[in-house]
């Protein structure tokens, strides 16, 4: 075989090293991420685990990173992925007319990928600009948070499979038909134009435009890079209201003003819920001791699932690539829609 010949072979084996090499180390800085920070903040810096201050900063750092790494690995991959699939077919595989079954898909994507609301953005602007419609992105981005197996795991636990499973029924409920809604009345430009423009050294690339692997590359690279310039002051300020807020739920304050026999307990859990911060897992052992109080099962979890799927920072962090009018009606159809469940539960059980 001539040098000529083996140049092209060699620069692939060069490829496959380098790109691997960076995907273990991605792998390696995400799965370090919170030991790095539990050592530096608790170890070195001497914060206190169970204060205000040492969970916040602990939580702010190590959110951020999390954030970014997801943003980059998404984004990265995505993109490559991307660059093979022609506009006609991703039409035949996501379009209209198939949008309500796939938003039910999205859902059950989003229960298996048990994301935080700020850590299901990323996947969100990935999605978005891969093509798909923005009402089964949305599916996405409201199961993601709202559901996962621990959480699952702990409600079964903690109250019993009946409650598991109505938790679990409802919120692929709510995120199927939320995303399919909200799919229907709000168009695609009420996203920033930055998420579903894609260029190659400054040049736009159309879906299935014939590249090589150093270009698809160098698209994917380029394409994180241009995206985190777009998101991180509104990634930092979202991540940074996450940490002010973080630990901090007026449990006597909700037990007062949404406990029983108050008429308007769903909607007090919701508004109080939305500007909190945390997972599904996180905030359990506040709804089981809300309810020990009396509250009713179907307000505290209406005030779970707002926390969950309606976090403040994740607002913040989403306004950068969806415009006001689709962040405002993706916050009412989803809070509407915890609201209407509380209500419902607390008729039922």
């Amino acid at each position: 075989m001539s040098a000529l010949e083996a140049s092209p072979g060699r620069r692939g084996s060069r490829r496959v090293t380098v790109v691997a090499a960076v995907a273990g180390a991605w792998l390696l800085a995400y799965l370090g991420n919170t030991p790095l920070w539990d050592l530096l903040v608790y170890r070195v810096a001497g914060l206190d685990a169970d204060s205000r201050l040492g969970s916040g900063v602990h939580f702010f750092l190590a959110d951020t990173v999390k954030i970014v790494l997801l943003l980059a690995g998404i984004i990265f991959v995505v993109t490559v992925a991307r660059s093979f699939l022609s506009l006609e077919r991703t039409r035949a595989l996501l379009g209209g007319r198939r949008e309500g079954v796939a938003n039910v898909a999205a859902a059950g994507l989003g229960i298996a990928t048990p994301f935080c609301s700020c850590s299901a953005v990323p996947a969100f602007i990935g999605f978005v600009a891969a093509g798909v419609p923005l009402g089964v992105t949305l599916s996405f981005l409201i199961a993601s948070p709202l559901i996962n197996e621990v959480a699952v795991v702990l409600l079964y636990g903690m109250f019993g499979f009946k409650i598991a499973a109505l938790y679990v029924g409802s919120g692929l409920v709510i995120a199927t038909v939320a995303g399919y809604v909200l799919g229907r009345i709000c168009p695609p430009h009420w996203v920033e134009p930055f998420v579903y423009a894609t260029t190659l050294r400054g040049v736009p690339v159309a879906p299935g435009q014939r590249l090589s692997w150093d270009d698809r590359i160098a698209l994917g690279r380029e394409e994180v890079g241009k995206i985190l310039r777009k998101t991180w002051p509104y990634l930092l300020a979202g991540i940074g209201l996450g940490a002010v807020i973080h630990g901090w739920v007026p449990a006597d304050f909700f037990a007062r003003w949404a406990g029983a026999g108050n008429p308007f307990a769903p909607l007090v859990a919701v508004l109080l819920g939305v500007p909190l911060y945390s997972n599904a897992a996180g905030v359990l052992p506040l709804v089981e001791a809300l309810h020990a109080k009396g509250v009713a099962m179907g307000t505290v979890l209406a005030f779970m699932m707002s926390v969950v799927a309606l976090s403040l920072p994740e607002l913040i962090l989403l306004r950068r690539v969806l415009k006001p009018q689709l962040l405002a009606t993706f916050t009412g159809v989803v809070a509407t829609a915890i609201l209407i469940t509380g209500y419902l539960f607390n008729a039922i059980l």
